[in-house]
């Protein structure tokens, strides 16, 4: 059962959050990463794009947190299936946002994979993310950013203020911790998936193919 909610999209620092959660015992914390390397979460999450009727309890079996694409493009659901759930916005400038994705995720869209489970992969994420969040304009900055804008506001407007946190990893572990009611730990903020690491990680993903 769901216990966090990462409603922030892609590249807002959802995969430091991830770990920040499993570090505060929220895990396993469920993140795009998991859905690209398990051809099973894969049919699942393709019913799901697909409109098919959802067991979220089924998809998300065995996870306490979410972050992320896929989970954030279906928040609304989540945060209604889910009534006891936190929910953590991730945010960040969003003209830095917008060159961030653009020059890591949008990226990989023109690096040539092997046929198979990657190919799936693909189809899934111009599914949720290209073609789903951003309707195939996301080469427009003004309009990415437009989409970009408004789902936070939507976030901000619809979940409950008691149930969400506003949330910059640069803030550290106080602000989430007072919110998910747990100690601070003592040790650093984990910092993951900058550009570079990004880059580094997806190029071995496609040599381990």
């Amino acid at each position: 059962m769901l216990e966090v909610i990462g409603a922030g999209f892609g590249r807002t620092g959802t995969l430091s959050l991830k770990l920040a959660l499993e570090r505060l015992g929220f895990g396993p914390c469920h993140h795009m990463t998991e859905l690209m390397e398990d051809p099973a979460q894969m049919d699942l999450w393709g019913r799901v794009v697909a409109g098919e009727p959802v067991d979220w309890d089924e998809v998300y079996r065995g996870y306490r947190a979410t972050t992320d694409w896929p989970g954030t493009r279906y928040w609304r659901r989540l945060v209604e299936h889910y009534p006891y759930a936190k929910v953590v916005l991730t945010v960040r400038d969003p003209r830095k946002w917008y060159e961030s994705v653009h020059e890591s995720i949008y990226r990989t869209r023109s690096i040539p994979v092997p046929e198979g489970f990657v190919t799936r992969g693909r189809e899934l994420v111009d599914q949720i993310i290209w073609e789903g969040e951003f309707g195939g304009r996301f080469e427009d900055a003004d309009h990415a950013i437009a989409v970009f804008n408004a789902h936070n506001e939507a976030v901000r407007r619809e979940v409950p203020a008691e149930r969400l946190l506003e949330f910059q990893v640069g803030d550290g572990w106080e602000p989430l911790c007072g919110f998910l009611g747990v100690p601070v730990p003592d040790q650093p903020f984990p910092r993951s998936n900058d550009r570079q690491e990004f880059a580094a990680r997806v190029a071995q993903r496609l040599k381990d193919r």
